[in-house]
């Protein structure tokens, strides 16, 4: 349910699917799949694909995150962790909910299931197809003039959903410009370990799934506030 709207640059740059409109998949709109790489992610520890989780079936958390507190996600994965740092003035609610839902260690055992190379890393799925969350849906529009650049990190909606809905699913940009219309809730921005990113970023994949061929696995997921 939670893979991000693809966005088909021959699709005359339409920030929409260019598949059925009663997709619930949902994916962020990028530029056709790029091909598989020839080699993976360097560096990165060979593990086994994690038994997926199941649909999620929480109540909606009513945690949102405190004004003038600093609040630092660390993603530790097979290839190493990196940090996100959440935005409580322009996303108090989704990143209550993605903090709610990281205590409850939900993302621990899941993977990023969907990499398009020079696009985003996606993750966040219990079940581990894009179509999984947590059982709720938050919604909290985006910045209006947010730009989805590298290393910004937003929440996945499906095509039928409201601007700035979001369940568990997440990605972080790695184009340098996504070109994507601020419909995807913020949730913050990379600001430690890009290096991580760069690296699960050029994974090999699956060009028809767009699913990594070594699971990239996310160990867990702790947030912390100052």
């Amino acid at each position: 349910m939670l893979r991000l709207v693809v966005m088909c640059v021959c699709c005359a740059l339409l920030l929409t699917a260019c598949g059925d409109d009663d997709s619930s998949d949902e994916q962020p709109a990028s530029a056709p799949t790029a091909a598989p790489t020839e080699e993976g992610p360097v560096g990165c520890e060979k593990v086994e694909e994690p038994t997926p989780k199941g649909p999620g079936d929480l109540a909606k958390p009513k945690e949102t995150l405190e004004a003038g507190k600093t609040y630092v996600a660390t993603v530790s994965t097979n290839c190493g962790d990196f940090e996100i740092t959440l935005d409580p003035k322009d996303a108090p609610k989704t990143g209550g909910s993605f903090k709610s839902l990281a205590d409850k260690k939900f993302f621990d055992g899941t993977t990023f299931h969907r990499i398009v190379a020079g696009f985003v890393i996606q993750g966040g799925d219990p079940e581990g197809t894009g179509e999984g969350g947590p059982g709720y849906t938050v919604v909290e529009a985006p910045p209006k003039k947010l730009v989805y650049e590298k290393g910004v990190v937003a929440m996945a909606k499906t095509q039928t959903e409201p601007s700035g809905a979001s369940g568990s699913q997440f990605f972080v940009v790695t184009a340098e410009d996504a070109g994507l219309t601020p419909d995807y809730a913020l949730l913050g921005r990379v600001t430690a370990g890009q290096d991580v990113v760069d690296k699960i970023a050029v994974a090999d994949t699956d060009p028809a799934t767009e699913k990594p061929i070594d699971p990239v696995v996310i160990n867990s997921i702790t947030v912390s506030a100052k």
